[in-house]
């Protein structure tokens, strides 16, 4: 009965230690069989694609700010002329756009390009007819485009399955792009001239509003300037004041002993009643012309005067604003500058066969080394 009982452990012991060596055993040849048949489709079934270059850079065309030559600046690039880093982000962004992707498939038709059942299954578009969801991420398996922060350039690569239509896309990319940007840097311009131009047509509007007014108050109070007209009134007055302290002079000067009816006090008295008369006039020009009082005349037409001069240096300021605006945008307009023209492929740089062949060899063997590693961790174990 031991013996029995003994050669049943020994069975269930075997039994359990060939179950786990069976599934790594199973596990391995998988791994091996995938990396075999991987290994294959590298070498015979992959699909060549050929692939274009492009390099680009925005520059501004700002003359007057433009920083001191320098040795980093040489050596980057970016010395003779700055570099937008926004700008160039915002071109790889429109590039890398649903709506950069509908020109590209309207002037080449990608769909069908991509989907040609020629292409091996794997790489390939599978549907002709799939969501632009699908389609967009597949463009961007096949676009990329990168942005070189030190030398301030965009790297645009294209992959496709005939190096005319790489060629073809690359140079739709970077003549669509330099279209792109300037459109929206004359839409900028045009939008800050529009801008200040309404504010010089609004700032002479209203001078011309402010002159008409100073004009109706002159008509209207038949005086050119009530202020120079203040002004002669009382220079008038203190030459009359000046003569009538000449004539009291003079009088005071007299003998006393002259008779009060004496030809000479009676002319002095007579030009001082003159004197005196005619200052009572030019006062009453002074205080009351035509039943409103000079001085309240001369405010008004001072804060007229000061309304009208201010709309003029409004006016002014507006027409420098303006052409200091046209002179900036079109000395900050952005150009797309091409250093490197789209390369047009003679040979399929993709995919990388022997590199792919490596790195997936080196998969396999590396997963069946951990295979076989938990498969004596297991074992270790069960014992």
């Amino acid at each position: 009965m031991t013996d029995t009982q003994n050669t049943k452990d020994a069975l269930e012991h075997s039994y359990q230690n060939r179950l786990p060596t069976r599934i790594f055993r199973r596990l391995v040849q998988l791994t091996f069989a995938l990396g075999l048949l991987t290994t294959i489709y590298w070498i015979f079934f992959a699909s060549d694609r050929y692939v274009s270059e492009a390099n680009v850079i925005i520059r501004k065309t700002d003359s007057a700010n433009m920083p001191t030559l320098d040795l980093t600046g040489l050596v980057s690039g970016t010395g003779a002329n700055p570099v937008n880093r926004a700008d160039q982000l915002l071109l790889r962004d429109y590039l890398l756009s649903v709506d950069m992707l509908k020109k590209l498939d309207a002037q080449l038709d990608l769909r069908k390009h991509f989907s040609d059942s020629r292409h091996d299954f794997v790489s390939r578009m599978w549907f002709k007819n799939a969501s632009v969801e699908w389609f967009y991420r597949y463009y961007l398996s096949m676009v990329d485009i990168e942005y070189d922060e030190y030398a301030g350039v965009l790297r645009i690569t294209v992959q496709a399955y005939d190096p005319k239509i790489a060629h073809a896309m690359a140079a739709m990319l970077v003549q669509d792009g330099e279209q792109y940007m300037n459109l929206l840097g004359h839409q900028m311009a045009e939008a800050q001239i529009s801008f200040l131009t309404n504010q010089v047509e609004e700032a002479q509007d209203r001078f011309q509003k402010a002159s008409q007014a100073v004009l109706a108050y002159q008509n209207k109070e038949g005086l050119i300037s009530p202020t120079d007209t203040a002004q002669s009134i009382g220079t008038i007055v203190g030459n009359l004041e000046a003569q009538r302290a000449q004539l009291q002079t003079q009088l005071a000067s007299l003998p006393t002993s002259l008779d009060p009816n004496h030809p000479n006090i009676v002319l002095l008295k007579q030009a001082l009643g003159a004197i005196d008369r005619q200052i009572a006039e030019e006062n009453a020009k002074l205080a009351r012309p035509a039943g409103k009082t000079l001085n309240a005349s001369v405010e008004e037409f001072q804060r007229l005067q000061m309304q009208m001069s201010l709309s003029e240096d409004l006016y002014k300021s507006a027409l420098l604003s303006l052409e200091k605006g046209r002179a900036d945008s079109l000395r900050l307009l952005e150009k797309v500058s091409v250093l490197q023209s789209p390369t047009m492929p003679e040979f399929s740089m993709e995919p990388r066969r022997l590199y792919n062949v490596i790195v997936t060899l080196l998969i396999t063997f590396m997963v069946a080394g951990i295979l076989k590693l938990l498969e004596s961790i297991v074992l270790d174990h069960v014992d």
